[in-house]
């Protein structure tokens, strides 16, 4: 773990994507703060390509899409990634399964809810599930008074016995039925939507983020950051960022943000 001040300029140049987590990496306890929002907007500005690559919903994604200063959005940890299209001023969508019934999955996922809120006492339901298209948010510390590890580990251990992919965010535990995850739809919008391919592209590309379920995005690229606060989540990452912010959450993304701006000009 190096400061993220160690960053080689020459490195920060050939940046030519940034890649990063929304919660408590861009937000600050639940808020967009002006300043993260403007520093995705500088870095843009500049020619950057910026993704959001988020455990968060459809519904979310939708609004991200559409006003923010952003590229497109990766959503619920890789199910589907929407982007504006300019030419045509319609947002537009690429699902990671094409021919999957979501009322079939909406139905399933109520079972599990209803199951995981059953058997752990003191979880909850994540308040953003309603615009939700594959996957459960059950929610750990967001809405509801943080859990103890343990209970949060026993939650994964549930959704693990019902053949359910499970990842820990900051303040949900997501999971679903597929295969997907944040790396593989990354991976995939970028060769689909600027034909990059990732061997070649991926010493070009920045991610940051905080929480375990950023460690396959912190093992796939050479060059990952997390903000300060992925120090709370140090001994549950199976992979781990290459540098850290001195700030936490939004305050780390603009110092990263600044940070990488002032490189690419020495």
């Amino acid at each position: 773990m190096k400061p993220w001040q160690d960053f080689p300029p020459a490195l920060a140049r050939a940046v030519h994507t940034v890649l990063t987590d929304i919660d408590d990496t861009l937000t600050t306890q639940g808020r967009l703060l002006p300043a993260a929002y403007q520093a995705l907007a500088d870095l843009r500005q500049v020619g950057l390509r910026v993704i959001p690559v988020t455990g968060r919903p459809a519904g979310w994604c939708d609004l991200i899409a559409r006003t923010w200063p952003v590229d497109g959005v990766i959503g619920e940890n890789g199910a589907f990634y929407l982007w504006h299209d300019p030419d045509h001023q319609v947002l537009r969508s690429r699902h990671w399964s094409q021919d999957v019934d979501r009322s079939q999955v909406a139905q399933r996922l109520a079972a599990m809810r209803d199951r995981i809120l059953h058997e752990v006492p003191g979880s909850g339901v994540a308040s953003d599930q309603f615009c939700r298209w594959y996957d459960l948010a059950i929610d750990f510390c967001e809405d509801v008074p943080p859990l103890p590890a343990p209970e949060v580990d026993r939650i994964v251990a549930i959704m693990h016995s019902a053949g359910m992919t499970a990842k820990v965010s900051s303040i949900h535990v997501n999971a679903w039925w597929g295969d997907w995850d944040k790396l593989g739809m990354a991976r995939t919008m970028l060769a689909e939507r600027y034909g990059l391919d990732w061997g070649r592209a991926k010493e070009q590309i920045l991610f940051i983020g905080d929480s375990p379920n950023d460690a396959p995005m912190f093992g796939a690229l050479p060059y990952s950051v997390g903000v300060a606060n992925v120090r709370d989540a140090w001994d549950r990452l199976e992979h781990r960022p290459g540098w850290v912010t001195n700030a936490r959450a939004g305050a780390g993304f603009v110092e990263f943000a600044q940070h990488l701006l002032a490189l690419r000009q020495r």
